[in-house]
């Protein structure tokens, strides 16, 4: 049991009176269960690609706790630092993404990653969504500050590169979680109504266009709207893992249908959570995710600084919009789509990434009353 004296007026002391301690703690929950399932789901894919049978397991094991490690001391920051911080991870990851169109890897048809020695790979994009949203947050508030600063163009131009970076990957996923929370923090900041209108217009223009122009994008949403116009075999090996679950699942190590998924230990982990686990595991970890958006959002609700309140905001959304795109793509509630689940997926990049964000987050959200932290 951690015991922290109220009076304690050192940065770690400050930290733990300030900080929503039962974010944390469901985060933490969250992990320990990510842990659990790369333990049941990623056996047989180390072995198909002639690895032994814990080499994911290993190299999640080694890249949680650096996780923890980072999103605990992002945590201690003001908000100033976590500004200059994003503004860092964005300038790198923007560099990053723009190289991976010229020595990226190319995984199923699409250049989202860079191989570095000894690490595997990198997923830039997961670093620019975060730190665009902080940077957008602090140009949309210096614009309602000074009138005369261009936040919105600079906050526009900057969300534009991105997303014709993301496009020319090609990641719609990606895109469409990068859109949906600028787009938010833009309203949040005062959108005028006709803008508000003509970006929702050229949203439905954009999907339309990429559906025509992207062939998987055609396919997938073909694939959804009718089930027997091609092939879904992920999608529907997860829904055969939930029905062979049940409520309570038949044990941990008794799945059979992970070993027929190749992305049982990525994108479709939930199915092996609802094989193994049952319904009541999988609501349970719906409901941690939901607890963690739901609580952070009623934190930033009477947030006087505008721009803690829309950075806060921005990764709140993108927590909360990713782990739903995940679940959902998996019991076919929309399209299929290549996302990780927050923490649990397998995935080195995407842990730290969003150790990251929830590392800013958490520094965000917490009671500013009497620290005197300029933001």
């Amino acid at each position: 049991m951690i015991s922290v004296p109220r009076n304690d007026t050192s940065v770690v002391g400050r930290w733990w009176w300030t900080v929503d301690r039962w974010s944390l703690g469901a985060v933490l929950l969250i992990m320990a269960v990510g842990v659990m399932l790369t333990m049941a789901a990623s056996p047989p894919a180390a072995e198909r690609i002639g690895a032994d049978s814990f080499h994911f397991v290993r190299r999640q094991l080694l890249f949680l706790p650096i996780a923890l490690g980072i999103m605990l001391a992002i945590s201690l920051a003001p908000p100033r630092m976590v500004r200059r911080l994003a503004l860092v991870v964005f300038a790198i990851g923007l560099i990053a993404l723009a190289a991976t169109m010229v020595v990226g890897t190319e995984i199923k048809g699409a250049r989202r990653w860079i191989s570095l020695p000894g690490f595997g790979t990198l997923q830039p994009s997961e670093f620019v969504k975060p730190s665009l949203a902080v940077i957008s947050a602090w140009l949309f508030a210096q614009k309602k500050l000074n009138p005369r600063f261009p936040g919105f163009l600079l906050a526009t131009l900057l969300f534009a590169a991105v997303l014709g970076m993301l496009l020319v990957q090609p990641d719609l996923g990606m895109s469409v979680v990068v859109t949906v929370v600028w787009a938010a923090q833009f309203f949040l900041a005062g959108l005028p109504l006709w803008l508000a209108v003509v970006g929702t217009g050229m949203a439905g223009v954009g999907l339309v266009g990429a559906y025509l122009s992207f062939s998987h994008v055609q396919s997938r949403i073909e694939r959804f709207m009718n089930p027997d116009a091609g092939e879904n075999y992920q999608v529907n090996t997860a829904l055969e893992a939930f029905m062979n679950g049940g409520m309570f699942g038949r044990g941990p190590g008794e799945g059979t249908v992970k070993a027929q998924l190749p992305d049982a230990h990525t994108d479709f982990v939930m199915a092996v959570a609802g094989e193994e686990f049952g319904l009541i595991a999988c609501l349970i970890v719906l409901l941690l995710f939901a607890f963690v958006t739901l609580r952070s959002m009623s934190r930033i609700m009477n947030e006087t600084s505008l721009f803690i309140m829309l950075a806060a905001a921005g990764l709140v959304i993108q927590f909360g919009l990713q782990a739903f795109i995940n679940m959902a793509s998996t019991v076919q509630l929309m399209p299929a789509k290549g996302m990780t689940l927050p923490f649990i997926s397998y995935g080195g990049s995407s842990a730290v990434a969003m150790a990251v964000a929830v590392g800013m987050m958490l520094a965000l959200t917490r009671e500013r009353a009497g620290l005197g932290e300029a933001a």
